[in-house]
């Protein structure tokens, strides 16, 4: 992967178009990218990220992405042209956007976009750019495929940071895994580890589920069992041997609960028989002595028998004549009923016709619905002139109230034109506000924002004052530290032959002169100085410097910041610039008020004009009512006067025609109602003269000597029937009873003693009892054997499924804790993912060593180690350092803050050659190395300088992210990223 060139417009702090000729720029193999702190140099390369994987490195929102400085015409978008295995491409990435709305105010939302171009020398016309897609997932695929490597592999292998290098180089095995473990996609044999942990949780489940289902089988077979599980011994290992024990047990019992049942049915019959013969002969001595006992009572009511009999003899001679009786007490009651009906009827008439005969009161009848028929005639006329009377007081009402509104209308369309002109007055002034609220609103944000400048940038003086003083502490620091150290090299220096004499050894040779006797060694003084105090003082040096080498960045950041606020600010104080934004903003707050006063002001002058077209529809509507109700009026009197005289002829003297009907109506109706009842009363009469001489003749023909005798003779139906009843049941009794006597079976029982069956009885419950005890007895004991042998052949088959399943769980649990690193088995307690870790790091170690021998002069080296840690920690993933000068193994730990720099830098491009060689072998011509120069002294940064200049003989473009002032001589290609109050800016220099 080569880059090209680099577009960027409106992206992070550039706020214009910005563009970077990576051919030119890396045309010597080596360029610098550097800047002021907060320049954008980051940004430079979140760029590129961002064109490749239309995301940015870390956890930044893409919503963030555009420029804070850019105007809104301008959208966001990032260009880059690359090659990439062998083709040459052009991406271009906008992300999502808000923009103004063509047509009206507000805004909108443009999508992200992206397109893919494609040089090519065969197209149409020449060669040029061919489109190959604009599809987000499509250009995704494609450059996923083309790079073969993710966004997190990316930015570890072509954007080297080294800050996170050297956390990687001194972190501990989980820390390293979590870095490699992203990077190679490791994840498939962590879950290849859960999966056979869940295939152990499985197993393991299944087989404590079959234990538990025979730990359940043989409770219940132990419940099932009851006092037979106490004669056998509780379960052995071998559980099948006890159940056998138990249904043998079992059976025993159930063949001595069948013999008992069999006796005790033989029992219970015996007691049956002779229980049976007792109960026959006690029934007939009872029936034998009841019998005796009636013919005695029935003796006795011979006499009443008699008399019902005559008394049902003449109920049935009267039954002939009792159809008569009653129709004659049927007249009575009618003509006693029509009389008093009558005599009602008549008493309602006048007085002068209560005695009238049948045809005067026909005859008045009829008068009265003559006249009865001219009055409902004149009803319909009655009923119009009550009407016309509501409808004139109505019709009057709406005259005066249409009057009154015609009236309203007039008044105020005289008073429209004064009104029209205040409601406009009101919306000229209001427009007037709306314009200066607009202005002062402008002259308040502008306030605002230098008020919140001048608040920042006293702010920032203080911050800005304690740098300073921090900064000098900070380089004072240094410079004691520099002085103490070359103090104590120099002593170290003049007591080196002491130090040279404590590594003497007789008979062997001196390392200066060769010689191998040493006459007079030298010895050490009292103020001898260390290799290690010298290497102590160096590091605090070393460590002093980059504090005081922050301290000053620091500084200068917030004095360049402090310089942006006070330009914003203008130089004037912030107490005067907040006076002033806070009287602006009253100023602005009262121009608004009135200009809100606009939008009332212009719905009064609206409300105007809708209510004057309404009250001139209103007034002339209002006449034309007064008109038409005042001809209807007119008319409806004339028509009154008419009705009135012919109402009066109809009344007669009453109040009103309806009170005449009222009267003469109901006389009419009670003169109809005597007339019938005086003619019913006639009729009811001549009926009961009929009816008494038919009786009389009928009592006769019976043999009663009247109807009094015949009456008294007659008998409800019911009671009839109740004596004839009574008559048979004493003549069947009788015959019963005297056939029970003479029975020969039932005398000669009661000639034997007095039988007694509650004895037998009681013997028979008993044989009973001990019957169903035994009957119950043989149940449980057959059930019991029944449920023993079902159980068993459960139990039988629990224990023939454990055995593959035990099997089944100690294979799966070998292999679960071989590969989590758990078992005896796997020595280091190395997981399988931390051993396929160990393998990958292994590989960065080997190529990282290489580089690092160079960068150190061939004193260190990188190894990767599988030595077992302690306690719970992960093996396979420790680093340490060879070194050479002491043949000793160092941890990473102890390495100075330059040798930590070389080693990290060593690390990322060893870990970034491994990931291109398992990225398929993409090979990457342009490498970004980020930060950390600043802590090399001149020597090692010499070193470092050339391991970057061999990454470059092979054709590879390496950029050094950096803002260390050193790197500018020794790198002529340099892209500078100045930023300023308009967003940042980019400059390529040294390129011709």
């Amino acid at each position: 992967m080569r880059l090209h060139s680099l577009r960027i417009t409106a992206f992070g702090p550039f706020a214009d178009t910005q563009t970077v000729d990576f051919d030119t720029l890396a045309a010597d193999g080596l360029f610098l990218l550097h800047g002021a702190t907060g320049a954008g140099k980051t940004s430079v390369l979140d760029a590129v990220c961002f064109a490749l994987y239309g995301d940015v490195p870390g956890s930044r929102p893409r919503s963030r992405l555009r420029s804070d400085h850019a105007v809104p015409e301008v959208r966001t978008e990032v260009v880059l042209e690359l090659t990439l295995a062998g083709r040459r491409l052009e991406i271009t990435r906008s992300p999502e956007q808000a923009r103004a709305k063509k047509k009206g105010s507000g805004t909108t939302v443009d999508r992200a976009q992206t397109l893919l171009r494609e040089w090519s020398t065969a197209a149409e016309g020449g060669p040029g750019w061919a489109a190959s897609s604009k599809s987000h997932q499509e250009v995704g695929v494609e450059l996923q495929r083309l790079l073969g490597m993710s966004r997190e592999q990316f930015c570890q292998v072509v954007l080297l940071p080294q800050g996170e290098f050297a956390r990687f180089l001194h972190a501990g095995a989980l820390e390293r895994a979590e870095l490699l473990g992203r990077l190679f996609d490791t994840a498939r044999f962590g879950e290849v580890e859960a999966w056979l942990t869940e295939r152990r949780q499985r197993a393991e489940k299944a087989c404590q589920a079959v234990q538990g289902e025979i730990g359940a089988r043989l409770e219940r077979m132990r419940q099932a069992a009851g006092p037979v599980a106490e004669t056998v011994a509780e379960a052995t290992p071998d559980e099948l041997a006890w159940a056998a024990q138990l249904r043998e047990q079992a059976r025993e019992l159930q063949a001595a609960a069948e013999s008992w049942q069999e006796q005790a049915v033989e029992r219970r019959n015996r007691a049956d028989d002779r229980a049976r013969r007792v109960e026959v002969l006690a029934d007939r001595q009872r029936r034998h002595h009841r019998a005796a006992l009636r013919a005695r009572e029935l003796h006795e009511a011979e006499a009443a028998h008699q008399e019902a009999v005559a008394q049902l003899a003449r109920a049935r001679r009267a039954e002939a004549v009792a159809p008569l009786l009653r129709l004659h007490r049927q007249a009575e009651a009618a003509l006693s009923g029509l009389a008093e009906t009558e005599r009602r009827a008549r008493a309602r008439l006048p007085e002068r016709l209560r005695t009238a005969e049948v045809e005067e009161l026909s005859g008045a009848e009829r008068a009265a619905r003559e006249e009865l028929g001219g009055l409902r005639a004149l009803l319909t006329a009655e009923e119009q002139y009550r009407g016309n009377v509501l409808l004139l007081g109505r019709l009057e009402r709406e005259r005066e109230e249409a009057e009154s509104r015609r009236q309203e209308a007039a008044d105020w369309l005289d008073a429209w034109p004064d009104l029209r002109q205040r409601a406009a007055t009101a919306l000229d002034q209001a427009k007037v506000a709306a314009v200066q609220a607009e202005q002062l609103a402008e002259q308040l944000a502008e306030a605002e924002r230098r008020s919140a400048a001048a608040g920042r940038r006293e702010e920032l003086t203080e911050r800005l004052a304690s740098a300073e003083r921090h900064e000098l502490t900070c380089r004072q620091s240094s410079l004691d530290t520099h002085e103490w150290w070359l103090e104590l090299r120099e002593r170290r220096l003049l007591g080196m032959a002491a130090e040279l004499a404590e590594r003497l050894a007789t008979g062997a040779p001196c390392p200066v002169c060769g010689s191998a006797e040493h006459p007079a060694p030298a010895a050490p003084g009292p103020d001898r100085v260390t290799q290690t105090q010298e290497q102590q003082a160096e590091h605090r040096y070393r460590e002093a410097a980059r504090l005081a080498e922050e301290a000053a960045g620091a500084a200068q950041e917030l004095r360049d910041r402090t310089a942006v606020l006070a330009a914003e600010a203008g130089g004037l104080p912030a107490p005067e610039l907040r006076a002033a934004a806070d009287r602006l903003r009253r100023e602005q707050a009262l121009a608004a008020r009135g200009a809100a006063q606009g939008v009332r002001a212009q719905e009064e002058l609206d409300r105007l004009e809708r209510e004057r077209a309404a009250r001139t529809a209103e007034a002339g509507a209002a006449a034309e009512s007064v008109a038409a109700r005042t001809a209807r009026l007119d008319a409806l009197a004339a028509q009154q006067d008419e009705l009135a005289a012919e109402l009066d002829r109809g009344r007669s003297g009453a109040a009103s025609v309806s009170a005449r009907v009222a009267d003469v109506g109901p006389l009419a109706d009670r003169l109809a109602e005597a007339a019938s009842a005086a003619r019913a009363a006639q009729a009811g009469a001549a009926a009961l003269r009929e009816a008494g001489v038919e009786a009389r003749a009928a009592a006769e023909r019976e043999g009663f000597p009247g109807l009094e005798a015949a009456a008294q003779a007659v008998l409800p139906p019911a009671q009839v029937e109740l004596l004839h009843d009574r008559v048979e049941q004493h003549r069947a009794e009788l015959a019963q009873v005297t056939a029970q006597l003479a029975d020969e079976d039932l005398t000669a029982a009661a000639r034997l003693p007095q039988a007694d069956p509650a004895a037998d009885r009681a013997a028979l419950a008993d044989a009973e009892q001990a019957l169903r005890h035994a009957y119950a007895a043989e149940q449980a004991a057959r059930e019991r054997c029944a449920t023993l042998d079902r159980l068993s052949a459960g139990l039988t088959e629990e224990v023939r499924r454990l055995a593959p399943l035990a099997a089944e769980h100690a294979r799966v649990a070998g292999l679960a804790a071989l590969a989590s690193g758990t078992s005896r088995s796997n020595e280091l307690r190395m997981s399988l993912e931390t051993y396929v870790l160990a393998a990958r790091l292994e590989q960065v170690a080997a190529a990282a060593g290489e580089r690092l021998a160079v960068m150190s002069q061939g004193r260190y080296t990188l190894a990767h180690s599988d030595a077992r840690t302690r306690g719970a920690g992960r093996s396979g993933l420790s680093l340490k350092v060879l070194d050479a000068w002491t043949g000793q193994d160092r941890d990473t730990a102890t390495l100075s803050g330059g040798e930590s720099f070389f080693a990290s830098l060593a690390l990322a491009l060893g870990l970034a050659d491994v990931v291109t060689d398992e990225a398929g072998g993409m090979p990457l011509d342009t490498l970004f190395v980020d930060e950390g120069f600043g802590s090399l002294d001149e020597d090692t940064l010499e070193d470092v300088m050339d391991v970057l200049d061999r990454l470059r003989e092979r054709d590879r473009a390496v950029g050094i992210v950096s803002h260390v002032a050193d790197l500018r001589g020794r790198v002529p290609a340099q892209l500078q990223v100045r930023k300023g109050r308009n967003g940042s800016t980019l400059r390529q220099l040294g390129t011709g």
